[in-house]
């Protein structure tokens, strides 16, 4: 019996339950690169080019392989657009008896999939996506019952069934979680390491213009591109990072600086999330550094921690919640995003650095995104709509499992508190703690109002104001509202107005 097998973009992996029992005699294997995977947000330009040159050395890879590929490029001219549309070109023929595919990571593709399975003149299998470490049934068993859904919890059930990082039945070292000890600003006699950069191979090169000629107003510059595009890039981003990084990673994960865009992060989420790397081998490697003495505890339980404990866990979330979290807005943001997260023009030094990081790399590590342009947002009261469009368009490792849950719910509090206990909002001497950037900026940090005052400092109270009926409650909000009920109606009325003032003059207007 010939079946066709679809791989979609973010599938890239050997091991792909949709290739489990290929028979190359005659199975077939369906790729595409479609306009409606491309533009459903503008995707950034290096995003795009990844992908597509990503998928290219895969399909390569298996034609190597002896596997009969039917593959669709962006510019081919019979291109329907559209994934469903490129399955049913390709069952036009009545070779195929049946078609095999695994669950796609997006909620939005995959109602089209379930669509086209409902509607087919022939069998259709949806397989369960075995690369991640837990499954769909896994967690919701775990997320059962629960009033409250902690990532920290979920890490150790984790751990436990993994064997990573333990000690018998007790955590490597005795605690489960060393975050305390990496929170260290980066001393001035620091220097971040050399990163491994993969120069673009002749498919990336092909891809990349092709990306510059059909999308070339989207957002972003490719002068940069430096990402991973086959398992052997990937391999050797990794082999870089274990030997040469991860060994002060806990140190200075918190950590940002003026015009250091990787510091000592892994570079290789994008790798994970294409299929490139296999995300229990990635942990499973870490810890195996941890074991021959070439890396400290807390740098390989925190790295750990973002694959084995928030990677897995936003994923979980996004599943249990789908599709009402897509459409949560718990502190009712009724804001525009300001235009300077697209053309980092303002005068915030944070800002305009992380925009710029973005905008010339598709990229910028966690604190950054969340304590930066995640901070700004919530305190401006931007709707998470806007804010989750960017962050899907701006980042080369964004697909929405993983976007949605860390924006509407890490960075914005919009979920009302699934993802994490409480709001992330920080007044600048946040950022003056963890990074050089204030030193240098127009705004003083130190000034709490007023047109020279950082803009954060004159966001941060009128935010807790403006919130007070949704997050004074909130237990670990508890000192920063005793001080506001300290301040007595008419300070707080000013403080409100002066948030009110800073919103308008950084352009977060009322949505029409």
């Amino acid at each position: 019996m010939s079946v066709l097998r679809l791989v979609l973009g973010d599938q890239l992996s050997d091991d792909l339950s949709a290739l489990k029992d290929l028979n190359p005699d005659v199975d077939t294997v369906l790729m595409a690169e479609v306009s409606d995977e491309a533009t459903y947000v503008r995707h950034h330009k290096q995003k795009l080019a990844l992908v597509f040159a990503a998928m290219r050395n895969h399909a390569e890879r298996l034609k190597g392989r002896g596997v009969n590929v039917r593959y669709i490029r962006i510019d081919d001219a019979d291109n329907s657009g559209s994934i469903t549309g490129e399955l049913a070109r390709a069952l036009d023929n009545g070779a195929h008896e049946a078609v095999v595919m695994t669950e796609c990571g997006e909620w939005r593709l995959a109602e089209h999939l379930a669509a086209f399975a409902e509607g087919a003149e022939l069998p259709v299998e949806i397989r369960e996506d075995r690369r991640f470490i837990s499954s769909h049934d896994r967690f919701r068993r775990w997320a059962s019952g629960k009033s409250q859904l902690r990532m920290e919890f979920f890490y150790r059930e984790m751990r436990r069934a993994t064997g990573i990082l333990m000690d018998g039945d007790q955590p490597e070292g005795g605690c489960w979680n060393y975050d305390a000890e990496n929170r260290k600003k980066l001393a001035k006699s620091v220097t971040p390491p050399d990163r491994l950069r993969i120069p673009p191979n002749p498919v990336a090169r092909e891809a990349m213009a092709d990306v510059e000629r059909l999308f070339g107003d989207h957002f972003g510059s490719l002068d940069g591109f430096g990402w991973a595009t086959t398992a052997e890039e990937a391999e050797a981003s990794l082999k870089h990072f274990l030997k040469d990084v991860l060994p002060s990673f806990g140190d200075w994960q918190d950590a940002m600086a003026e015009g250091q865009p990787w510091m000592w992060h892994g570079l290789i989420s994008t790798s994970i999330n294409l299929g490139l790397l296999d995300p229990l081998d990635v942990c499973k490697r870490a810890e195996a550094v941890y074991r021959a003495g070439k890396a400290p505890l807390n740098a390989v339980e925190g790295f750990i921690r973002q694959i084995l404990g928030w990677r897995e866990f936003v994923r979980g979330i996004y599943w249990l919640k789908v599709p009402e979290y897509r459409a949560r807005n718990f502190l009712d943001a009724d804001r525009k995003l300001p235009w300077f997260y697209w053309s980092g023009e303002t005068d915030m030094a944070c800002v305009a650095d992380v925009v710029k990081t973005t905008r010339d790399n598709a990229y910028a590590h966690h604190i950054q995104r969340l304590m930066v342009t995640g901070n700004l947002a919530l305190l401006l009261g931007v709707h998470p709509d806007q804010v989750d469009d960017w962050y899907m368009c701006v980042y080369a490792d964004a697909y929405e499992w993983v976007e949605m849950p860390n924006t509407r719910g890490m960075a914005l509090f919009a979920d009302g508190g699934i993802v994490g206990s409480k709001p992330y909002a920080a007044s600048g001497a946040y950022i003056d703690r963890m990074s050089d950037y204030c030193g240098a900026c127009r705004y003083d940090v130190k000034s709490k109002s007023g047109d020279a005052a950082c803009p954060f400092n004159r966001l941060y109270w009128g935010f807790l104001e403006r919130n007070r009926g949704r997050l004074r409650d909130n237990v670990r909000l508890a000192m920063p509202y005793r001080t506001l009920e300290k301040f007595g109606e008419a300070k707080r009325k000013a403080l409100a107005a002066e948030a009110e003032a800073c919103r308008t003059l950084l352009g977060a207007t009322p949505i029409d």
